[in-house]
């Protein structure tokens, strides 16, 4: 399936299942973790021809959010690098190291795993910076974020300069690594170090090391405070990616300045898409997807035990105070909650202007789980019983309602 959050969901479902019986499942994990080798193997084998751990990985569930169709072959043998695709893999492969540092607590031998995966997120990080011999990055310093970039065949770029989820997606590829924590693993740890000294040209451009008043701990994010600090502050500006409630898919800042290449544009759409792509409507174009927003609420709670309380945003206008990571995390939580629950008149975005569903006592209080919501209203829109991924409603309420 697209995109590659295997490795996520078991790690996150292994450590509910610890939390609930007060007993780790190693058995669950480690067959698991077996199959998600042969995944990892799959993807790195089919995304990445050229071996430059830049990914092409298709449309990575996310349809036509870009100006081309990611499903179709490019002409002239072009190849679209693709921000979101190598930000996936990125995430795939600390998710990996983590689980095999999990299992090597009672079986040493994959500490040499969790180092192979270590080492390839520094790659994969690296490459998003320092993209072959040209040098062509994906992150761009001016605009403050990570767009994709079409290859030609005569080896010429260009960027694509659309602000989407595709260049907020490269965020969800953090961990960190306390030393302390790090002790009952030596060869991983001696591996580590002698990888930070001796490739500290790839290092330096995706793990920050911190010095903290409990010892040092490694940051492996591919962007550094300053631009994760700018990245912030688009997702955060109201005229850009924060909505009232959630994160837009695309940027609000394209409803008036749509990006054109060739006959073809992309523009903001908060509902459903105008343009129809793929034989449909492209509904990436602005409305809030529950899944995105959900890592990114989880993106912003690992930069806050890795950076701590201290690490602000300024407010977007005069009357907006500067704003800590836990409280973006926070506001994104309340917002996705903001969808189903009354407002002060009694009524629920979700179900937009549809009377029968706001008002009438037998169906008032039976929500429904849509696919995606309006990108400025929160109307339901779409299939409306898409648990699969709107149900995460439940764990945002238990988590941040307590």
């Amino acid at each position: 399936m697209n995109p590659p959050v295997h490795a996520w969901a078991v790690w996150r479902v292994y450590n509910m299942d610890r939390v609930r019986n007060g007993k780790a499942d190693r058995d669950f994990l480690e067959r698991c973790f077996h199959k998600l080798l042969m995944n990892f193997a799959w993807w790195v084998n089919k995304v990445d021809p050229a071996g430059n751990n830049v990914f092409e990985g298709g449309f990575l569930g996310l349809d036509n959010i870009t100006v081309l169709d990611r499903s179709e072959k490019l002409p002239d043998g072009a190849t679209l690098q693709q921000s979101d695709g190598t930000g996936w893999m990125g995430m795939f492969c600390l998710n990996m190291m983590r689980i095999a540092l999990e299992l090597a607590r009672e079986n040493k031998t994959y500490e040499s795993t969790a180092t192979k995966f270590f080492e390839h997120y520094v790659y994969i990080g690296s490459a998003m910076k320092h993209m072959g011999e040209d040098g062509i990055e994906m992150w761009d310093a001016q605009d403050g974020f990570f767009y994709d970039v079409l290859t030609h065949r005569d080896g010429s770029h260009d960027k694509f300069r659309v602000r989407s989820l595709v260049g907020l997606i490269p965020m969800f590829a953090i961990e960190r690594l306390e030393e302390k924590w790090l002790e009952p693993f030596p060869e991983f740890r001696a591996n580590m170090n002698w990888f930070l000294k001796n490739r500290a040209d790839l290092v330096e451009r995706c793990v920050t090391t911190l010095d903290t008043d409990e010892g040092k701990v490694h940051v492996l994010a591919v962007m550094n405070p300053e631009q994760i600090h700018k990245l912030l502050r688009v997702i955060w500006n109201p005229g850009e990616f924060r909505s009232p409630y959630g994160l837009r898919s695309l940027s609000k800042h394209h409803e008036r300045h749509p990006y054109a290449l060739g006959h073809r544009s992309i523009g903001y759409e908060p509902g459903e898409s105008i343009a129809k792509l793929k034989g449909g409507n492209s509904n990436w174009r602005g409305p809030i997807w529950f899944p995105t927003t959900f890592m990114m609420i989880e993106t912003l709670r690992k930069l806050r035990k890795a950076y701590g309380g201290k690490f602000t945003i300024p407010g977007h206008s005069e009357d907006e105070t500067p704003i800590n990571l836990d409280e973006l995390a926070g506001g994104f939580a309340e917002r996705l909650i903001r969808i189903f629950a009354r407002d002060a008149e009694g009524r629920r975005a979700v179900f937009g202007k549809n009377e029968k569903f706001q008002n009438d006592p037998h169906w008032r209080d039976n929500v429904l789980f849509y696919e995606y919501f309006h990108g400025d209203t929160g109307e339901g829109l779409g299939a409306s019983h898409q648990t699969g991924w709107t149900a995460l409603i439940a764990s945002v309420i238990d988590e941040w309602r307590k």
